[in-house]
């Protein structure tokens, strides 16, 4: 078996673009030969994929699977909304959630190196690129549990653009998903008011005192009744940020805090991923684009 130096991988990723372990693993694979060791890296789609990972991919799907007390939410991303509804793709992703509900990995990292079919599924991303023929990743996964007097609430948006999943203690299999809706629909960052940290309270009331003591019609009042005023702006300003108080997407003459009583429910959580969201998308000028092209 040839030696593999550092200065081999290092000469094979210039030319290659892929990573530094595949590039070692391929020179190995090749006995040393770099001419072999490229087309090692090429056949695998390694060298392929390597050179499209510095494209942006924000672009993509969001999935939901369930399976008993388990569920995982996932968000897949590529460059175009085309290749998002490609069958390969929606193969990957469902792939992707079959290998991650039942593993305890918390990062991307972790979860490519899961072992697949008898590959990795860092292998199956590549080859998925290698074939699509552009940048895919795993962007992000969150694992949820719950117990067995709770049902999943689950709710996906435009084939997966926007998913959620609502942990809710209920009989009621539509009371979970019209909360998941909820969550889809309306955004919620909280259950309730109690679950709200401390200082997102005391910065929103730090601005209200500010905006009363400012109001000169309000400057004769007692300090009760500033302070009541205070409160009462302070509850309305937050309560869209937590679902109880929301109005009910369905009905908006009640609450959904209302709601929920009336079914004998109760949210314990709620996940929601928007795919893209975050992400800083590369403003394409197509008309540009096309001239380019031209010339």
């Amino acid at each position: 078996m040839a030696n593999i130096t550092a200065s081999m991988v290092k000469d094979l990723r210039e030319k290659t673009g892929a990573g530094m372990m595949d590039c070692k693993k391929a020179l190995v694979e090749s006995d040393g030969d770099v001419e072999k060791a490229i087309d090692w890296l090429r056949k695998n789609g390694i060298a392929k994929s390597e050179k499209k990972a510095s494209r942006v991919a924000a672009e993509g799907l969001s999935r939901i699977l369930t399976d008993g007390n388990k569920a995982c939410i996932v968000e897949v991303n590529s460059e175009t909304d085309f290749v998002a509804k490609n069958e390969l793709f929606l193969e990957l992703l469902d792939k992707t959630l079959k290998v991650l509900i039942n593993s305890d990995v918390k990062t991307a990292e972790e979860a490519y190196a899961l072992p697949v079919d008898g590959a990795t599924l860092k292998d199956v991303f590549i080859n998925a690129v290698a074939t699509i023929g552009e940048n895919i990743t795993l962007r992000r996964f969150t694992n949820i549990e719950k117990a067995d007097d709770e049902l999943f609430g689950c709710y996906m948006h435009q084939g997966g653009r926007i998913s959620a999943v609502a942990v809710v203690k209920t009989t009621d299999p539509q009371v979970a998903k019209n909360m998941a809706m909820q969550v889809a629909s309306m955004n919620p960052t909280y259950i309730s008011r109690n679950d709200m940290p401390k200082e997102v309270i005391d910065h929103e009331r730090e601005i209200q005192v500010a905006l009363v003591n400012q109001d000169e019609k309000l400057a004769n009042k007692p300090d009760k009744v500033k302070a009541g005023i205070v409160e009462g702006r302070i509850s309305k300003s937050l309560q869209d940020m937590c679902l109880v108080d929301q109005e009910f997407f369905l009905d908006t003459n009640i609450k959904c805090g209302q709601y929920l009583k009336e079914n004998d429910s109760e949210v314990k959580s709620f996940t929601k991923y928007v795919v893209g969201e975050g992400i800083e998308k590369k403003e394409e000028n197509f008309a540009a684009e096309v001239a380019a092209m031209t010339k």
